[in-house]
């Protein structure tokens, strides 16, 4: 392409002009971006952070109707579970009575025993007078710190916990680390010192307009929002690499501008094929059931989307502007040429690929037996924040707890105490409380029926008064057959009761004595608390601790014999919420998630690669490689007997298969065009040599930054998920280089069989000497010849021949007389 062509002295393509007018007008997209990030800047505080991965449950699920149900119904308060090491029991108590006191401080449970106090630890459970991110509670529980400031102190609880802030302290950490790495690989691999701060100031405005355009999703998961800009990063910087090296390819021979037009022209078809692999992993993430596989991947499929707009529209202008300095800031390649290991890769294509069918086979059998665990509490992490160090402490101090709720439907509190009862009983309940066994007065519980009499006696009224009030009480609740068959007979729940007579003192329609009122009072307080707690208008709550941890076979069965139970009770449907029957609906919807997440990913990557490569048998063999990749990775797991978080499975798969597949196509493509031109022994060691330096600039920035998330995040699921990915693109980087060259040599009769509109490979000739040569040839002659020609060559000719032939030349005639003289004479 040269400038004539540019200004119209032949005919540009939709590309080319497309690519023309980006580098013409790039002073345009400068000010666009200007603007975009200004905007980015401010709108980038827009987006809220959800902490809760229980609210991306599918919505049919019994935990996610509960959790709508009790939110909706009751109120949680907020709570904490308080250690303070190194304290005598008197110290502990006067403690408790301190905490009590605090503003904010509904309750402090201490009470000496074992339960609350054991080897110099006191622990105190101490419950706010707001929910857990409510100011009321996060002031009170500072307040509670600042009185045990003095003490070794490990607070755990929801109360004051935020996932979100620690985690966005180390992802920046991690970023840090990551660009740091970048820096290093690009100068390893880049042809001119100026390109890295041309890729960089790309990547970071593709990164700035991904986290400023969030807001679009109103609200987005911590997972994603942390793990976002470093996982872009690592996706997407191949695309700014690749229209980098094509510049510098076409700057060799065109000026500046010219030369990115080119480069551009060339590389948006390139690019926009590679990219549709990882958005098909990505979009194949948005079919899970559990939403926080929609949440990340569209938050990640933007990225890229963004990604390719930054390279292809302010990357040209940007390689315009600097292209003086890149000129003047070229270095020698540090990239080392590979053919050693291509030559042991031809040597053992016998040998490796059998090693690699025992390795998928294993791979597959132990991928399927990976322990995955669907809670937080058995995962451990290399990094660990302040919560996660008391929550051990504490745990490994007094145990865990495990606690679930049962929403019951409301209105029959004899039925709810029966049940409550029931439930006492079993061995794996170490207590319930619910609205039938919370004590008011001398032995009596708040849903105790009395009568008028027995509420006189418990309240020192006059036993008319009594009667009075239990009329108006029939009256106000409409149940007027109470007061034609007798008044005497009428039971009424003591916190129905209570509650009434309150209300009816505070509009002045009774009176009581002085030491009762102050009674009445004092239990009105407690009771609108149980009744927050424990009473909603459709339905009412039972609280359980359970003797069981929150994830295991154990629980899973108790959950099973709880429904039974409670159906008993209620048949017409009562909720289970809970840690552990969220860990439960996630295990089940896993297993369809894994099946669905699979086969997406597979048929959405062959779909592309059929595309790419007009093949049906080369995609086979590419997915078998990544595949490979995959089931391996997940086989450490199960071999190093470690638990594995299931999102984790869910996410690393399908951005191993979308993201690490372009490895094994920028080596099939280097393949199947050199196989054409050269012996296909020779064409596998050519093949890794030109795909290396690509394929190892992505390859150790998405493995980097995979580590650098898996041993610095101290939040197990990100931490999860940054250590299958790194492991998993090392596999697959040693899988495309060792194993796919094999089996693209030894499957290439599948290649050409398969081919749609793939030309066949013609039959190399090899010959040496002097040859005529009358035709069209397509090889190395020398250097390399492709075009009609019609000659002699003296030489090593290696070469394919489309039309025409080649034949041993016959010998000049020798020289004679003058032409002899005048020979000699051009050779001295």
């Amino acid at each position: 392409m040269n400038r004539e062509k540019q200004d119209g002295g032949e005919k540009q393509n939709p590309i080319e002009h497309l690519a023309a007018f980006i580098v013409d007008k790039r002073k345009v997209f400068y000010l666009l971006y200007i603007g975009l990030c200004i905007f980015c800047i401010f709108s980038s505080g827009w987006v809220a952070v959800n902490d809760d991965l229980t609210s991306y449950l599918p919505a049919e699920t019994e935990t996610r109707q509960g959790l709508t149900v009790m939110e909706a119904e009751v109120v949680t308060f907020g709570s904490s579970r308080v250690l303070a090491d190194n304290v005598s029991l008197a110290q502990a108590r006067e403690l408790a009575e301190a905490l009590e006191a605090l503003e904010g401080v509904k309750s402090v449970e201490f009470d000496g025993t074992e339960d609350h106090y054991r080897s110099g630890a006191a622990l105190f459970s101490i419950t706010y007078d707001g929910t857990a991110d409510d100011p009321v509670s996060l002031d009170a529980l500072e307040r509670v710190k600042q009185t045990l400031a003095g003490y070794d102190l490990y607070v755990t609880g929801e109360t004051g916990d935020s996932a979100s802030a620690s985690l966005d302290a180390e992802m920046q950490m991690v970023m840090l680390i990551a660009v740091v790495i970048i820096l290093l690989v690009l100068l390893f691999t880049s042809h001119t010192y100026m390109e890295i701060p041309v890729l960089l100031m790309t990547f970071g405005m593709a990164a700035l307009l991904n986290k400023g355009t969030n807001f679009i999703f109103g609200e987005i998961s911590f997972v994603s929002n942390s793990v976002a800009v470093v996982l872009q990063l690592a996706l997407a910087i191949d695309y700014a690499i690749i229209l980098c090296h094509r510049y510098t390819e076409e700057r060799e021979s065109l000026e500046a501008r010219d030369a990115v037009v080119a480069a551009l022209s060339k590389a948006i078809p390139e690019i926009s094929g590679s990219s549709m692999t990882t958005l098909s992993g990505l979009g194949a993430m948005c079919f899970m059931r559990f939403g926080i596989g929609k949440d990340l991947g569209f938050v990640l499929m933007k990225a890229i989307l963004l990604s390719l707009l930054s390279v292809f529209t302010l990357m040209p202008g940007l390689l315009m502007s600097f292209s003086g300095l890149i000129d003047r800031t070229h270095h020698r390649s540090f990239v080392p040429k590979i053919s050693a290991w291509g030559r042991l890769a031809v040597r053992t294509r016998f040998v490796m690929p059998p090693i690699f069918a025992l390795l998928l086979i294993g791979g597959f059998v132990f991928s399927n037996r990976c322990p995955y665990v669907y809670g937080q509490t058995t995962l451990t992490t290399f990094t660990q924040n302040d919560s996660q160090i008391a929550q051990q402490k504490v745990d490994g101090t007094f145990g865990a707890v495990n606690t679930i709720a049962v929403m019951l439907p409301v209105g029959d509190y004899e039925q709810e105490g029966r049940l409550l009862r029931r439930l006492e009983r079993m061995p794996e309940v170490e207590s319930v409380l619910g609205l039938a066994n919370v004590e008011a007065m001398d032995g009596y519980v708040l849903t105790d029926r009395l009568t008028p009499r027995q509420f006189a006696e418990l309240t020192d009224l006059d036993i008319e008064a009594a009667r009075l009030l239990y009329s108006a009480y029939a009256v106000n609740e409409e149940i007027y057959g109470q007061l034609v068959s007798g008044i005497d007979r009428y039971g009424v729940p003591l916190i129905d009761m209570f509650l009434f007579v309150y209300d009816q003192m505070q509009q002045g329609y009774v009176t009581l004595d002085k030491d009762m009122t102050e009674t009445v009072e004092d239990l009105n307080g407690q009771l609108g608390d149980a009744r927050l707690q424990l009473k909603g208008e459709n339905y009412s709550r039972l609280v359980l601790q359970l003797a069981l941890p929150e994830e295991s076979p154990e629980t899973f069965a108790f959950l099973d014999t709880l429904h039974g139970v409670v159906e008993e009770y209620y048949p017409e449907g009562a909720l289970i919420v809970g840690n552990s029957t969220s860990d439960l609906d996630l295990s089940t919807s896993f297993r369809n998630d894994n099946l669905l997440i699979g086969i997406l990913t597979i048929v959405f990557v062959i779909l592309v690669l059929i595309f790419t490569f007009k093949s049906a048998g080369l995609p086979v063999l590419l997915i078998l490689v990544i595949q490979g990749s995959v089931w391996i990775n997940f086989s450490f797991p199960y071999l190093m007997k470690e638990n594995l978080f299931f999102l984790s499975y869910l996410v690393v798969s399908s951005i191993q298969m979308g993201a690490n597949i372009d490895y094994a196509i920028v080596i099939a493509n280097r393949y199947t065009d050199l196989r054409q031109k050269m012996p296909l022994k020779d064409a596998v060691v050519e093949s890794l040599n030109e795909a290396f330096p690509t394929i190892i600039t992505s390859g150790t920035i998405l493995a980097s930054a995979g580590v650098l998330i898996g041993f610095l995040s101290s939040n197990p699921a990100v931490a999860s998920i940054g250590v299958c990915l790194g492991r998993g693109t090392l596999i697959s980087i040693f899988l495309v280089m060792g194993i796919l060259p094999q089996i693209l040599l030894l499957g290439d009769i599948i290649i050409d069989k398969t081919a749609v509109t793939l030309r066949a490979r013609l039959p190399l000739q090899s010959h040496t000497g002097t040859l005529k040569v009358d035709g069209r040839i397509r090889g190395y002659v020398s250097g390399m010849v492709d075009g009609v020609f019609s000659g002699t060559i003296s030489g090593t000719l290696n070469a394919a021949v489309e039309a025409g032939a080649v034949q041993p030349a016959e010998p000049p005639p020798p020289l004679t007389g003058p032409e002899k003289r005048k020979e000699e004479e051009v050779s001295c």
